[in-house]
């Protein structure tokens, strides 16, 4: 089981906000850990790899334009623009 500081270690490097309820994440964690056990004490030594799930070629649809162009349309809400560009601040 993991501990109330492993908890609170997962979620500061995975950037996520935790209230004090960590029993019940802590019993989620260690049941999603035990099904990836189960999935690496899978024997594939047997199984030959793939390069591709398919093994007839993919039909490919036309490159044909679809859909008209409605950028002034979604344009006319934006605070600014400049040449067809929504501008924005800079970010440093």
């Amino acid at each position: 089981m993991l501990t109330k500081e492993q908890i609170e270690q997962i979620a500061v490097l995975a950037k996520l906000g935790i209230n004090d309820n960590t029993a019940k994440l802590a019993k989620d964690l260690d049941s999603i850990l035990s099904i990836i056990d189960e999935l690496q004490n899978i024997d594939t030594s047997k199984v030959e790899p793939m390069s591709h799930p398919f093994d007839s070629i993919q039909r490919l649809r036309m490159d044909e334009i679809t859909e008209s162009d409605n950028r002034e349309l979604y344009q006319q809400n934006a605070p600014l623009i400049e040449k067809g560009h929504y501008l924005v601040p800079r970010v440093l």
